[in-house]
This record gives structure tokens, C-alpha cells and sequence, in this order.
């Protein structure tokens, strides 16, 4: 579908939803720590993180040229910093066909993400100990965040509105509102489920359909997937299409490997570029099927045995210096 880059948009209310929900609980039972929730940011996410980069890094030596390889470099050691946003922003053609041989261009969303829960944990902390309200902080900052966002746009900076972390946190943080409302004001959102599962659905197939890569986005655009994506976890799982749909266990299984299969398939589709140099359906999906082949691999293999470990300090510092160690390694191959 032409605007199906949206799925970044509808991500980032959901992730705002997932881990505000967490902190606020944790905050408010005084379970709350800083370290833990890095620690934890740490296990979940490293881990797939570090398998992909050392995977383009290795398969990148055999199919990419020396300058390429260089640009890989960099990329590795930006995805690994969760800076890549910053440095694609620095880079021409990130999504036209100059594009086609970066493999780790996709990681500017997850360096946005962690932008975000590096400074978020520690503004509700700090909320907090002050007894400040929430809601009102939060929304304050979306509402801040969102007119960046627009002026961006208005202003024809449209590469730094789809890259820098500030124009976009505003989406994080609607997940944020609602994950505040579902604990405190569940009352605002308690009737009409059905309703608001259908609007939510109906807002998300129409930014599939209406938006492409011509159009000023994010600007109010994102409002179509972002608010779809709200009212969709707003009608909780006890509306009829959340029910049948996206409690299905097909749905349930992508969910679970979700991330993973982020991280696969832009690298696969890349590969599929330079191997083949005219696009067919047939090889599409089969880039598809190893993507989600190596997603489930990953998640099963992988993931689930970092699960098993449970907090293990060790881990988590055997993790980060895992990522330490291969965005030195990028460095060096940009350098070199």
C-alpha cells in the first residue's frame, strides 16, 4: 500500500502506551528504578539488535563494494548508538533509489524510540517527586512536540520533521495520554468500544490508502495513524473486531515477533536490490518468507533464551558490550 510506511507512526503510540503504562504503575506502587528500566530496555532490545548488525556487517563484506562497506560501517556504528536518525539527516536520498544499498535505514525509527525512553523515565520521575499532574505534563510537552512539528513542515524542513526525535515524540506521548487514562480516568474512554475500534481501523486503512511518499509527512498526515492506532487501543480487547481480529493467534504470532522481523526486513528487501536488479513479486515474497523465517528464529532462539535468564546483571552487561564492541567495529570499517 502507498502509505504503508505508516506503521512507524502506529508503533510509536503503542510503544508510548506499553512503557508509560509500566512506569506510571511502577512509579506509583514506589517500584520504580531507573537502572532496572535501562537494564531492561537493555535485554529486550539488544540482543535481535546486535544479531542483525553483525549479520549486514558479515554478509555486507561479500556483496557490497569497498565504499559501500564504509557506509555500512557507519550505519552499523549509528544503529548501534541509536543515532541514526541524526546521521541519516546528514546523508541525500535516504528513501529515493540512492537508498536501495543502505541496509540499516530503517534504524532511525528505533534510535528515535530510545531517544525518547532515555529522557521520558526520567521527566515522569521527576513529575512525580514534585506531585505535579501527569496528564497535564504530558499533554503539554505532546502539544509542544506536535507544533514542531508543523512548523517543520509549514517551513519545508521535511527531512528534519520525518527525522528528528523532537517532531516525533509527540506520538510516544499519545500512547503516554492514554496509558494515563486507562489507569485514572478510564471513564473517558468506557463506552462505545465498539465504535472506537471501527474509527480506529477506519483512520489507519485510510492514511494506507491516501498517503505516499509525495505528501508532506508527518505534518497533521500522521494524525490518521496515530489516532487510529489510539482509539483502536482505547476500545480494549472487549470490542468485537479487536476480539476477532487482533486477538486471533495469527495476529497474536507477528505480534510476538514483531520486532525482530523490523529489524530483518529492510536489510533482506536491500539484498534483494543488489542481487536482483529489476524488482518481480516472485522475489518479494520470498524475501518476505526469510524475513519472517529469520524473525521467528530469532525470537524463538534468541529472544525467548534471554527471557530465560531472567535479570541477570551479567547479561546485561555482556549485551552492552556486545553493542559497544560492534559499533566500535562499524567505526573502524568507515574509517578504514
Amino acid at each position: 500500500m502507498p502509505g504503508g510506511f505508516i506503521g512507524v507512526d502506529i508503533f510509536f503510540v503503542i510503544s508510548g502506551f506499553l512503557i508509560s503504562t509500566i512506569i506510571f504503575s511502577s512509579l506509583e506502587r514506589d517500584r520504580f528504578s531507573l537502572s532496572e528500566f535501562y537494564a531492561r530496555r537493555i535485554r529486550r532490545i539488544f540482543p535481535a539488535l546486535i544479531l542483525v548488525l553483525v549479520s549486514c556487517l558479515v554478509l555486507g563484506w561479500f556483496v557490497l563494494s569497498s565504499d559501500q562497506y564504509k557506509q555500512l560501517g557507519k550505519h552499523a556504528a549509528a544503529g548501534a548508538g541509536f543515532i541514526q536518525n541524526f546521521v541519516l539527516l546528514s546523508e541525500s536520498g535516504n528513501f529515493s533509489n540512492t537508498a536501495k544499498i543502505k541496509l540499516l535505514v530503517h534504524l532511525w525509527s528505533l534510535a528515535i524510540e530510545e531517544q525518547f525512553y532515555i529522557f521520558w523515565p526520567l521527566l515522569l520521575l521527576f513529575v512525580w517527586k514534585r506531585h505535579y499532574n501527569f496528564l497535564r505534563v504530558t499533554a503539554l510537552i505532546a502539544a509542544i512536540s506536535f507544533a514542531v512539528n508543523i512548523y517543520l513542515i509549514q517551513t519545508g524542513q521535511l527531512k528534519a520533521a520525518f527525522m528528528l526525535p523532537f517532531s516525533r515524540f509527540w506520538e510516544l506521548m499519545l500512547g503516554s495520554v492514554l496509558a494515563y487514562i486507562v489507569l485514572h480516568r478510564p471513564q473517558f474512554i468506557e463506552k462505545h468500544k465498539d465504535a472506537q475500534s471501527f474509527l480506529g481501523f477506519a483512520l489507519i486503512i485510510a492514511g494506507l490508502l491516501l498517503l505516499n511518499k509525495g505528501r508532506d509527512f508527518p505534518g497533521w498526515w500522521a494524525l490518521l495513524p496515530t489516532l487510529g492506532a489510539y482509539f483502536i487501543i482505547s476500545a480494549s480487547p472487549a470490542s468485537w473486531l479487536n476480539e476477532k481480529l487482533l486477538s486471533s493467534k495469527l495476529m497474536v504470532w507477528i505480534g510476538l515477533i514483531s520486532y525482530p522481523l523490523y529489524l530483518w526486513h529492510w536489510p533482506i528487501f536491500m539484498i534483494e536490490n543488489i542481487l536482483f536488479s529489476e524488482q518481480h513479486i516472485a522475489n518479494r515474497i520470498v524475501s518476505i518468507a526469510i524475513a519472517v523465517l529469520l524473525a521467528w528464529l530469532t525470537y524463538k532462539f534468541l529472544e525467548m533464551s534471554i527471557r530465560v535468564m531472567g535479570k541477570s546483571l551479567r547479561v546485561t552487561f555482556i549485551l552492552l558490550g556486545l553493542l559497544v564492541s560492534v559499533a566500535g567495529f562499524g567505526l573502524y570499517s568507515s574509517c578504514k
